[in-house]
C-alpha cells in the first residue's frame, strides 16, 4: 500500500476498504479482538463493490499489487474461472491481451505497467506451502484472446502447471452434463472471503454464509471437472488444436 494512500486515509480523504484495515491490522499485529470489531466497523461503512472504473483512476497496476498480497496472506485460493484464465496462469504475451482495453467504454490502464504487475504476481506459485485449486470451463480454455500461436503456448503452459504439488488444475469440458449455470468468476481466499468477478467492476463477500455457499459451488463445478492427468491430456489437446 503506497504512503500517499495511508495519507488519504489518515485524512479522512478516502474511505478504506475492508481489505484494506484487515491488511494494516495484520501488519500491525492489532490484537484479535479489536481487529474483529475494526474489521466489522469497516465492513457496514463500505459498499463493497468496487468498479473497474475506480480502481483505473488509481492505477490498474496497483491492483495486482494487492492481489499479490491477498494470495501472500492466505494458504489456499479456489479460483472458479468460466471465462479466463486466471492472471496467476497466463503466458506474457496472453496476459498482455488480457489486460489492454478493448470497448471504448473500457477503463484506461497502462498496459505494460500491469502486465509487468500481472507477471510478478505469479511469483505466489512458487510457494509450495500455499495451495492454488483452479476450475475452468472449456470456454475459458479456448476462447481466443490471442493469435493461435499465443494460445497453444497458453494451453502448453497451463499443462505444465498442473505437474506442480501445490497447483490443482480442474476442466469442465463442453460434454459434461452440469445442472448448473457458470455466471461469473469467482475467486475464495481460505474461509474468509469471496471476490466476485463482474463486467462493471468485483464484489466482495465476507458473510460466512456467502463463503460456504461459494465453496459448495466450487466444489459443486470441480467434482464435475477433468483433473490430474486427464486435465493435463485435455489441454494438450487443445494446444494441438491450436496449432
Amino acid at each position: 500500500m503506497s504512503q500517499s494512500k495511508i495519507s488519504r486515509i489518515e485524512s479522512g480523504k478516502v474511505l478504506p476498504t475492508a481489505l484494506d484495515v484487515e491488511r494494516m491490522l495484520t501488519a500491525l499485529d492489532v490484537p484479535a479482538d479489536v481487529a474483529r470489531e475494526l474489521i466489522s466497523i469497516a465492513r457496514r461503512a463500505n459498499i463493497e463493490h468496487v468498479s473497474w472504473r475506480t480502481m483505473a483512476e488509481t492505477g490498474l497496476w496497483r491492483k495486482q499489487i494487492e492481489l499479490k498480497a491477498l494470495a501472500e496472506s492466505c494458504t489456499t485460493q479456489r479460483l472458479f474461472l468460466p471465462a479466463i484464465p486466471s492472471g496467476l496462469l497466463q503466458i506474457p504475451d496472453y496476459a498482455r491481451a488480457a489486460v489492454t482495453p478493448v470497448v471504448a467504454t473500457s477503463p484506461g490502464t497502462n498496459v505494460e505497467k500491469a502486465l509487468r504487475g500481472r507477471l510478478e504476481r505469479q511469483t505466489v506459485l512458487n510457494d509450495e506451502s500455499r495451495r492454488f485449486l483452479f476450475v475452468l470451463t472449456e470456454q475459458a480454455v479456448r476462447w481466443r484472446r490471442a493469435d493461435r500461436e499465443v494460445m497453444a503456448r497458453q494451453c502448453a503452459h497451463m499443462a505444465e502447471l498442473t505437474a506442480r504439488p501445490n497447483i490443482d488444475l480442474a476442466i469442465i469440458p463442453q460434454s459434461a452434463e452440469i445442472p448448473g449455470a457458470a455466471l461469473n468468476t469467482f475467486i475464495i481466499y481460505d474461509d474468509r472471503f469471496v471476490v466476485a468477478e463482474l463486467f462493471s467492476g468485483e464484489m466482495v463477500l465476507r458473510d460466512p454464509r456467502d463463503v460456504q455457499h461459494h465453496q459448495n459451488l466450487f466444489e459443486f463445478f470441480r467434482e464435475r471437472a477433468l483433473t490430474g492427468e486427464r486435465a493435463r491430456a485435455f489441454l494438450l489437446a487443445v494446444r494441438d488444436d491450436f496449432m
